[in-house]
């Protein structure tokens, strides 16, 4: 069975988001792999001075390396130049890469303030 590994700059998977992942691609809750937290501190932090990302997400490819097999799901979200460099690692590697689509709904309050509401429709492949 494959799983869903998650490369979120933020958070965990939604509600909604968990219950596409097993009606779409078959994964269970138990085969979705979050970063460890030494990791996930990179993935969300990447420091906008860097002239490229490839050496920042060596550590994450060396880890997807480890965990992974063929076939696997790899959901792919956050800063871009990242996002397309994993997307290229995890083609070569024969990895699924995935992103989240979403339908932003705008709720406007009486004193002008709005407020986006980001809901989950489906996973897509990059």
């Amino acid at each position: 069975m494959a799983q869903l590994f998650i490369l979120f700059s933020h958070g965990r998977l939604s509600p909604e988001q968990m219950q596409d992942a097993s009606d779409s691609l078959g994964i269970a809750p138990a085969d979705c792999i979050y970063l460890p937290a030494d990791l996930q501190e990179r993935y969300s932090n990447v420091p906008p001075e860097l002239p490229s990302v490839q050496e920042w997400v060596a550590p994450i490819e060396e880890w997807l390396v480890i965990r992974s097999r063929a076939g696997d799901y790899v959901l792919i979200q956050g800063d871009f130049g990242v996002v397309v460099s994993l997307v290229h690692f995890c083609l070569e590697k024969d990895l699924r890469p995935i992103y989240s689509t979403t339908r932003r709904d705008v709720v406007a309050e009486e004193n002008g303030k709005k407020t986006s509401i980001f809901k989950h429709i489906r996973f897509r492949p990059y």
